[in-house]
């Protein structure tokens, strides 16, 4: 099982409303991704806890239909 676009978009879209969001599907196979948030809920928050809050976005996603996530987090 693998994570669409719209799908992986739409968890991070619902956690963090004000952010840029890239998505690069890095396979070409739904299940290799690289998402690059620009939120300002990052702001003042360390880069392990931007994504700590990331993972916590996808529900318990991340292993599962989710195999691997590339993260660049940052404020604006």
């Amino acid at each position: 099982m693998a994570m669409d676009r719209e799908t992986l978009n739409n968890y991070l879209t619902d956690a963090f409303p004000k952010a840029e969001i890239t998505l690069t599907d890095l396979a070409g196979d739904n299940n290799h991704w690289e998402a690059e948030i620009v939120s300002p809920q990052f702001e003042g928050v360390s880069r392990v806890k931007q994504h700590q809050m990331v993972y916590a976005a996808l529900k318990g996603t991340m292993g599962g239909e989710l195999h691997a996530l590339a993260l660049k987090t940052r404020a604006p």
